[in-house]
């Protein structure tokens, strides 16, 4: 069988975007033939996963592999799956890994492979919340869709190509949602969002910014049901879904569902094995977990957040990017005898969809002031907005901004300044943040 008592030095667990920039970053920093494994239950050699919810769905277009292997995301070098052999690299596709055994180093794949390593990098990602997974009835019905990986999005594709004109509906309001809202619209189906919150991206967004969107994509004929959820589908004689039932007691048309309801961190693997907090899995500035010589990184981490001083966990492609980079300097380090840096993260996030495209950084406590053109009516809106907490600016978003307006919000959510009187920031809008 293949892999059967395979041992490599360094062992990244996932296929995923982190692992992409920890093996450049082990390129880089120098791996030898053979030492170095990437183990993924994916078919292919990792990608840029944003792509899936945005550009691998256009109508025309469409981005498809190679095209969107890491490290296009941030600028790099595309690796492809040749790039890993002429390193030395294994790519060790089409394996799920059933048993992880930390304290002897051993990782047993579905098909009874093991796999040793001195050091484990932990990439899991996270995975989706299934409908079935929570029991709503008839959730295993035909045509109902999450999206996490590549297979993910060729499935939804093809239903999309199917059925032209078709009735859509997609659950939740959050990236998934919002992004696959436009998406859908693009591709000329009729499209009804439904989320249980008062407005889309909570966990993100002011009601003022979210008014916004939720009236730009009204705009584009997409119809938002807030404050109820799914209960239940029905099918026809062929399992495909034909309805979806609302709590509010609303019945919807549906031909497609697209279910975007959140994630949770993979660590089911590592349970009573290391240590936990905020459901991931606890690690140091360097990404080193309780277990020593292995590493968590991405979207399962709870780390130090410097800035602020407390343990997070992000969810985001940027941190799983740099995340992986600081995990691999911090192996190679301690290697020679040296040390690396801290990590100090400054939250980011960012979204497109239709010609809108936003970005944020810091944190989104306290008080906000709206600023600019937020009027989703207007040829080209143009809008921002400040966190304000203890007197300071703590975070910035702001709508349609070009490269080096983003730099300078980014700038102010790292420097913190003090901020003048809510009216008066109002009024300076963007050239507040232009003064730093």
């Amino acid at each position: 069988m293949a892999g059967i008592g395979k041992h490599f030095k360094y062992l990244i667990l996932g296929g995923g975007v982190a692992a992409g920039y920890a093996a450049r970053e082990f390129a880089r920093l120098g791996v030898k033939l053979g030492e170095l494994a990437i183990i993924s239950k994916e078919a292919v050699a990792p990608y840029e996963r944003p792509t899936l919810s945005k550009a691998y769905l256009f109508p025309q277009g469409a981005a498809r592999l190679p095209g969107f292997h890491v490290c296009v995301g941030s600028g790099g070098e595309r690796l492809l799956p040749e790039w890993y052999s002429e390193k030395g690299i294994e790519l060790i596709l089409r394996t799920e890994i059933a048993k992880a055994e930390l304290t002897s180093r051993a990782l047993t794949s579905v098909a009874g492979a093991t796999f040793t390593y001195d050091n484990l990098i932990i990439a899991t990602g996270s995975v989706v919340t299934r409908l079935t997974d929570i029991g709503v009835q008839g959730a295993d019905c035909n045509n109902i869709f999450y999206l996490r990986e590549i297979d993910d999005a060729y499935k939804l594709v093809s239903a999309i190509q199917a059925r032209k004109n078709a009735k859509s509906v997609i659950l939740g309001g959050g990236y998934i949602g919002l992004e696959l809202g436009a998406a859908l619209q693009i591709n000329d189906l009729d499209v009804t969002m439904v989320y249980p919150e008062p407005w889309c991206m909570p966990r993100l967004f002011s009601p003022e910014i979210a008014a916004f969107y939720e009236g730009y994509y009204a705009i584009k004929g997409i119809k938002i049901i807030k404050g109820t959820t799914a209960v239940g589908f029905d099918s026809d004689a062929n399992g495909n879904v034909t309805k979806v039932k609302l709590k509010d007691g609303r019945v919807l048309d549906a031909d497609i569902v697209v279910v975007g309801v959140g994630a949770r961190p993979h660590t089911t693997l590592l349970k009573g094995q290391v240590a936990e907090e905020k459901g991931g899995v606890k690690t140091d500035s360097f990404f080193k977990t309780s277990v020593p010589s292995v590493y968590a990184v991405g979207d399962v981490a709870t780390f130090p957040l410097k800035l602020y001083k407390e343990l997070r966990r992000v969810e985001h492609v940027d941190h799983s990017r740099k995340s992986a980079e600081q995990a691999v300097k911090a192996i190679k380090a301690s290697e020679a005898g040296q040390t690396v840096e801290e990590y100090d993260y400054l939250p980011y996030f960012y979204s497109r969809a239709y010609d809108l495209s936003w970005q944020f950084y810091g944190d989104n406590v306290g008080d906000t002031v709206l600023f600019g053109d937020n009027n989703p009516l207007s040829a080209k809106p143009k809008f921002g907005s400040y966190w304000i907490k203890d007197g300071k600016v703590v975070g910035a978003f702001l709508e349609s901004g070009s490269p080096e307006e983003n730099k300078a919000i980014a700038k102010i959510a790292r420097l913190q300044p003090p901020a003048p009187d809510l009216e008066q920031l109002k009024n300076e809008g963007l050239s507040f943040a232009s003064k730093f």
